[in-house]
């Protein structure tokens, strides 16, 4: 009989799909999260037994391991609960390094890009390796966050510095897409989030790759370290950049090939840089030019990231996870490059006290660069209020007039009113419940 395996935060993106992984392999999966959503709709129909009310009297009695995420509070009772029994508790990240072990791996880190290039390395290996891939956001072209071949022979992951979880695997192959500022609540300064960088190149097996943004490039030291980018000294250059709406092509050369016109589509140059780590990935592992492109043209992006949702003659409307000022410059400058003479409307939901009081300037000088700015009020996730501040602390910081904070229940009716032309919602919170309601409420 299988082993039951209890995940306490079984909602989220990332153990969702570890819990994937074991009931496709036969074990049962139970577990607890504060909130119903989609992701834990589908885990239910796929046969997992979840409650949403911290109550220990609904978990198994032969639960034979625990997964759990960091942003489980170790006080909670279903913590202390299997602490007290004894039974061995692993954390995601532990966990994810385990089935890793022994395979050849690639892992995807960065302050921001890494679901997106995740998921184009596993779009490219797909017909090629016999791949178990983790992905943090949800691939459209597998409608899903997670692949397993059964008898699988190497291992796709996003790597999240969060809690310093990157620091779990020993890949062959390690792509940095980025390394602002972030999680500060976690490491106190950028410099030991560069250190944890660091520890993560680290770890790449001796006879392996490291592929990293020029930007960042000379932050980090590896002996086999390869650059990507726009600039003339980076080995894998990025040229011939075309933009269109939902598509986008570019031209990738390195000292030995000059790959033309690859074709993907999704737009933006942030996703430009994407495919070009992507693809430097697919290189080094032995995929042709034809499959290269044949792959990257097929692929539809990642759910939440750059994501179309109306798309006509007088509204465009998409959605965003971004979080961070540098992905909310990312997004906000693609726009006005694709859309230069339409006005940008903004509805930004800051995630974090935390990272709103560390990025307060930066977030108000990015999103001035709209035209309309809408707050909602702060989604706090694992925090609890920080005194002074809050949406209003944000919203009288940003450098504009045309700029206004709305409950989540004021905005549809204000969007009704005041139709935008185009309208970008942003954020990691819980905006993403809204989006549906949006659409349908701008589509008649």
């Amino acid at each position: 009989m299988g082993k039951t395996i209890y995940f306490l935060g079984i909602g989220g993106i990332g153990m969702s799909a570890l819990a994937r992984f074991y009931m496709q392999r036969g074990e049962r999966v139970a577990g607890y999260d504060h909130a119903r959503t989609a992701l834990t709709d589908s885990l239910q129909t796929e046969g997992a037994q979840i409650h949403f009310d911290e109550d220990i009297n609904q978990i198994p009695t032969d639960v034979d391991f625990v997964i759990y995420t960091p942003a489980i509070p170790t006080d909670s009772q279903e913590f202390i609960y299997f602490q007290e029994k004894g039974i061995p508790m692993y954390k995601r990240s532990q966990m994810l390094g385990k089935l890793a072990q022994g395979f050849p791996t690639v892992a995807v880190a960065g302050t921001h890009g890494k679901t997106t290039t995740t998921a184009m390395i596993a779009q490219l290996l797909l017909p090629y390796r016999r791949l178990l891939a983790f992905i943090g956001g949800i691939a459209k072209n597998f409608d899903g966050n997670f692949l397993l071949h059964h008898n699988y022979d190497t291992v796709v992951a996003e790597a999240d510095e969060f809690d310093r979880s990157f620091l779990t695997l020993f890949p062959t192959i390690a792509v940095i897409t980025s390394m602002d500022a972030d999680h500060l609540d976690i490491y106190g300064d950028k410099q030991q989030l560069m250190e944890s960088f660091q520890l993560f190149a680290n770890q790449i097996d001796k006879n392996g790759y490291l592929i990293i943004h020029e930007a960042v490039a000379d932050k980090i030291n590896h002996p086999h370290k390869l650059v990507y980018g726009v600039g003339d000294k980076c080995d894998f250059r990025i040229s011939a950049v075309e933009m269109h709406e939902n598509r986008a092509s570019f031209t990738l050369a390195t000292a030995d090939f000059c790959y033309q016109k690859i074709e993907m589509r999704v737009s933006g140059m942030h996703n430009v840089l994407n495919a070009a780590a992507a693809c430097a990935v697919g290189s080094i592992m032995q995929l042709t030019e034809t499959q290269i492109k044949t792959q990257m043209n097929d692929f539809r992006g990642v759910k939440r990231r750059f994501d179309y949702q109306i798309e006509t003659e007088d509204l465009v409307f998409i959605d965003d996870y971004a979080h961070h000022p540098e992905e909310i410059r990312a997004i906000l400058t693609s726009v006005k490059k694709l859309y230069p003479h339409k006005e940008v409307t903004v509805i930004f939901q800051p995630h974090l006290y935390s990272r709103t009081r560390d990025f307060a300037q930066q977030f108000a000088n990015i999103l001035a660069l709209a035209d309309q700015v809408i707050l909602l009020d702060i989604y706090p996730a694992r925090e609890l209020p920080i005194p002074g501040i809050t949406s209003q602390f944000l919203l009288d910081l940003i450098p504009m007039s045309c700029k206004k904070l709305l409950k989540k229940e004021e905005l549809l009716p204000y969007l009704q009113q005041n139709r935008p032309k185009i309208l970008l919602t942003i954020g990691a919170g819980d905006i993403d419940k809204l989006v549906p309601v949006i659409r349908a409420g701008l589509s008649s």
